[in-house]
């Protein structure tokens, strides 16, 4: 959202040094001879009529509207209950990933074989285009992909081509009905997404949970517990743990007594089987300009398993022919597939994938579900990942920013009123405006996420400058006043009386502007091109906010201010 807060700041910039600069100057050429009254404009003339009688009720019963604001304020707390929450919404990007988990030990045939099914399954669904997978990792060092981890890359056809009623959600749904085999679990992600993701936490799944500790078998035991009791909340389609100990290697234990017989060394019996079985490079080979290292290892046939390993020759320092089994003992071993740590420490990842249910309640009911029915191992530790570790990181920053900006926007109310009674006034009344925002959000059926509160930083800005704007006009009005330059003279029908110019010249305004704001804003919410989903969330706060932010300026902000000019008055007196 960082050029999104600068094109805004940077708008505002140019648009107060327009309003400074240039606009006087244009007034000056082009506003000639009598300038017509409020009134005479006939769309004004009815929002007049119809704010009059409700302007004079509110300055008649200032408690009573400022007593109904309060409660007003409480009526959010349903529909918060009822939203949800999430990192960002679901953006749609045209194609999908599958990135399914599978249980390690998983032979290089039986994966090339389960890739081919899940591709022809996949390629099934009338509206995948094409279907691209690959298993394990590339021909590179940076890539730490076990044989076990499949990434197929699926791309849609046009919406225009799909059958009637569907929708990328429906698709989704399809294809994991679809492609349903013993010991996969199945996950269905936007490509860019997961690659953001995978950058952040190295967690592919929307929900990861990470345990650490330091025995293996340990880990490993908490995490298949919490697989099993995560599988059990509600909105939760898949749920898969790494196991540690899946994994199968020949471990060749030489025996330095029978090594010393024959005249070797342990490292003469290591130099062998780096060589015999891994290979050596023994020269270099000249193809153009291009050169190719030689590498001899034996056949693969004296290779092959741990029954030709014992058999493999190895002529000694003393130019006897034995064989490995003579010096090394040969076996098959179980042991970790793949090693990974967090924090320093040994760790194990779950990939949790959930639909139907917004993130933060998923991963709440996992955490009460692991405390009520896991017993964690001692030094075993449980933290939870993927975009929910983002939500957090971005709750923390907001919990430190917002307070401070605050503080600099009372500051900024300070210095331009003077008085701190004014500036809490805005401030206050704040909350207010936001009402409207969050029963739009919980009409519109979103979650609260970064998106949503980015739209709701912009309608307290909104709302902020609509209460200092009529807060200037009130002001004007009184000073102009005549009764009420001095407390002798000073009235409550004189008050009401500058209240009610001051807010009637408002009405035309705050009109112009709640109608350029949401007209401008309900195309973003209905739109449906690539990235819509975050940009209908940032504009829905503002849109529902439209409805209450005005209510604010016109009715509570005179209210209020009644209030604080008679508390001033009767302070002069005494």
């Amino acid at each position: 959202f960082g050029p999104l807060a600068f094109t805004k700041t940077y708008s505002m910039a140019g648009a107060a040094a327009l309003a400074i600069i240039v606009i006087p100057i244009l007034m000056g050429f082009w506003i000639r001879g009598k300038i017509p009254a409020e009134t005479s404009n006939p769309l004004n003339r009815v929002l007049i009529k119809a704010y009059h009688p409700l302007l004079l009720r509110v300055l008649h019963w200032p408690k009573t509207t400022l007593l109904v604001a309060a409660l007003s304020i409480f009526t959010v707390i349903w529909p918060l209950s009822q939203v949800g929450g999430e990192f960002l919404p679901k953006i749609n990007e045209g194609d999908l990933l599958y990135m399914p988990s599978t249980l390690p030990g998983v032979s290089p045939a039986e994966a090339a074989a389960l890739l081919q099914t899940t591709d022809k399954l996949i390629k099934s669904v009338p509206e995948v285009a094409s279907v691209f997978g690959k298993t394990g990792k590339a021909e590179t060092a940076t890539d730490s992909a076990p044989l076990e981890m499949v990434e197929t890359t699926i791309q849609l056809k046009p919406e225009d081509q799909w059958r009637p009623g569907m929708t990328i959600d429906k698709i989704i749904e399809e294809l994991d009905r679809t492609v349903r085999l013993p010991g996969l679990a199945n996950l269905w992600v936007p490509p860019i997404r997961n690659r953001i993701d995978m950058l952040s936490t190295g967690i592919k799944s929307p929900i990861g949970i990470k345990v650490s500790g330091t025995v293996l078998s340990d880990i490993d035991a908490t995490a298949q517990s919490i697989e099993a009791v995560a599988k059990t909340v509600p909105g939760v389609v898949s749920a898969l743990a790494e196991r540690l100990e899946g994994g199968r290697y020949i471990d060749v234990d030489i025996n330095r007594e029978k090594a010393s017989r024959y005249g070797m060394t342990v490292g003469d019996v290591q130099l062998f089987i780096s060589s015999a079985i891994g290979g050596a490079t023994v020269g270099e080979t000249v193809e153009g300009v291009a050169r190719y290292p030689i590498n001899i290892r034996y056949p693969q046939d004296y290779r092959n398993s741990p029954q030709a390993l014992k058999q493999m020759p190895i002529l000694t320092p003393m130019k006897q022919q034995i064989t490995l089994g003579d010096v090394a003992d040969i076996k098959v071993v179980s042991g970790p597939t793949m090693l990974k740590t967090e924090n320093a420490r040994p760790a194990s990842w779950i990939y949790i994938d959930a639909r139907g249910r917004d993130m933060v309640s998923v991963v709440n009911d996992i955490k009460t579900a692991i405390s009520q029915k896991v017993k964690l191992r001692p030094g075993t530790s449980v933290s939870f990942s993927g975009q929910f570790e983002l939500l957090e990181h971005a709750n923390k920053k907001l919990k430190l920013m917002v307070p401070m900006t605050v503080m600099i926007i009372f500051i900024l109310l300070y210095l331009a009123f003077r008085r701190v009674d004014e500036a809490l006034l805005i401030l206050m009344s704040l909350p207010f405006a936001l009402v409207g925002g969050i029963w739009f959000l919980y009409w519109q059926g979103f979650h609260m996420s970064v998106a949503t509160g980015t739209g709701f930083i912009a309608l307290a800005g909104v709302a902020a400058e609509f209460g200092v704007v009529m807060l200037m006009y009130l002001r004007h009005a009184i000073e102009v006043h005549p009764e009420l330059s001095r407390k002798e003279t000073f009235t409550p029908e004189g008050l009401d009386e500058a209240l009610y110019h001051g807010a009637v010249l408002r009405v035309r305004p705050k009109a112009m502007t709640v109608a350029v704001i949401i007209a401008g804003l309900l195309p973003i919410l209905w739109g449906t091109g690539a990235g819509s989903e975050v940009m209908s969330r940032i504009a829905a706060p503002m849109i529902g906010g439209m409805i209450t932010a005005p209510l604010l300026s016109l009715f509570i902000i005179p209210a209020a201010y009644k209030l604080i000019w008679l508390r001033r008055h009767k302070k002069s007196v005494s």
